[in-house]
Parts: structure tokens; sequence; C-alpha cells
């Protein structure tokens, strides 16, 4: 009976020592803000990429592996030559901010590991801008469709990183850099045709306002062929009979002469 009481004291204690060791050998860690963590469960499936941890205090046992992964926006700046459609070498400078997708860290874990700036954002990067550019002349790219050009570019991108658990938050021309004989080609073009469209402003003013004193020509000679055409000797008559008694009337002294003007008209003499 005693034997048996001893063997069982020692296996419970056995066990009680394994667990002091596990726990003890156990690893303690503690996922910060903008962070995320993935487990490898050695023994029950590999890696778990269904479960994500967040921040906090977790209990890892000593033969698994989480990996934290920090999920802030990163930012990374490419210099590059590129290709015109017309075969042009062309320098591009373009920002590009991302972060992971805060529930895909396991599937970007598995697929490119920590590293995804370099194996997956980068080339990704790269190869949309050649690919975008290589659609458009220098002059596009220089002065009309620059805005366009980014455009595409984050609309490329968001789509091949989505796709690959990584969430696009901007992407930015910083600078586009044309050969020297190109660019003052292609601002002496510029200015030739802003030219050119001031000029024709002022031939539009020009024939505009020969239009407006054509139109007020016409209407005085319209209003005048009027007039002419109702003046007739009777109203002429008794428009100057009017006129003489408005000036018979007037306090100024003079000599009146009836019927010594024209068409029998009378004549003022003296008026002062």
């Amino acid at each position: 009976m005693n034997q048996k009481r001893l063997v069982s004291t020692g296996i419970i204690a056995f066990v009680v020592l394994m667990v002091i060791l596990l726990l003890s050998n156990a690893t303690f860690l503690t996922i910060d803000a903008g962070e995320r963590g993935v487990i490898f469960r050695r023994f029950s499936g590999g890696l778990d990429t269904d479960n994500i941890y967040t921040p906090g205090f977790h209990v890892v046992a000593p033969w698994n592996n989480m990996y934290v992964y920090d999920v802030r926006e990163k930012q990374i700046e490419e210099s590059m030559e590129v290709l015109s459609s017309n075969g042009l070498n062309i320098k591009v400078d373009v920002t590009v901010r991302v972060h992971p997708g805060f529930d895909e860290i396991g599937f970007l874990h598995e697929e490119f590991g920590r590293d995804y700036l370099v194996s997956l954002v980068r080339p990704e990067a790269r190869s949309s801008v050649r690919q975008i550019i290589g659609k458009f002349t220098p002059e596009e790219l220089y002065s009309t469709r620059r805005d366009e050009v980014q455009t595409l570019i984050q609309e490329d991108l968001m789509g091949t990183l989505g796709d690959n658990h990584i969430v696009l938050k901007a992407s930015l021309i910083r600078d586009i850099k044309l050969p020297d004989k190109v660019k003052t080609a292609i601002e002496e073009k510029i200015e030739a045709e802003q030219s050119a469209l001031k000029y024709e402003y002022i031939l539009q003013q020009e024939r505009q306002e020969a239009e407006r004193k054509t139109i007020e020509a016409q209407a005085k000679a319209d209003a005048n062929r009027i007039l002419n055409a109702s003046l007739t000797p009777n109203i002429l008559r008794d428009k100057g009979i009017e006129a003489t008694l408005e000036l018979a009337n007037s306090p100024n002294s003079k000599v009146i002469i009836v019927g010594g003007g024209d068409e029998g008209l009378p004549l003022i003499l003296g008026g002062n």
C-alpha cells in the first residue's frame, strides 16, 4: 500500500514538475500598439493564418513561435529611369506608402515574410511605373497628363498589392526629369502655343468690336433714313413756327419780320 502511494505521489510530482518546467520555459511577450502577431504551432498545424494576435500580453508555448509584424504605414522612395512611348529616357522619382492588411498577416508571412517591402512592394512599384509611363510621350508627362499618370499608377498598384495582402495608401510622383534638349523644346512649343492663343484672342476681340461698330453704324443709318422719310415740308414749317413762337416768348429783345424767311417763316433780327 505504501509502495502504491509512493508511486502515485511520484507520478503527481513528475507531472507537477513538468508543468513547472513548461511554464518556466514558456514565452511571455507583449505585442505593442501598431503591431500584430501570427503564431507557428510546431506540433498542431503549422502557421496559424486564421488567428491574428492583437496588441496586449500573450503566453506562447516554448515549442511555438510568434512572429510580430509592425503594421504601421511605411514609405519607400524610388528613383529610376524609364522609357517613354517614343523611347526617350526619363528619370522619375516616386514615393509609395503602404501597410500590411491587419487581418492578413499570416498570409503575408507565409508568402513574403517580414521583408515584404523589398520582396514585394518595391518590385511591383518599379514595374507599375515603367508600364504606365511607357504609354505616354515626354510632352504629356511634363505638361498635360502628369496627374493622369499618377492616378493610373495608383490604380494599378492598388490592385496588385491588394491581391498580396498589402494596403496601398498613396503613390506619388515627386519629380519627372526630361533630357535638357527635350525639356527646352517642350517649353518653347508651349510658349508658342500660348502666344498663338493670345493672338487668336486679340483677333477675336477685334472682330467682335468691328461687328459692334458695323451694327451701330447700321442702326444710325436706319434711324436717319426713317427720320428723313418723316420730315415733309409741312412738318418742317410747323416745327419752325413752334421754334419762332418759343423765341418770341423769351425775355430777350428782338425784331421779328413776319414772312421774311424761307418758306414764308418769320425772320428774327437783333436778338440779345
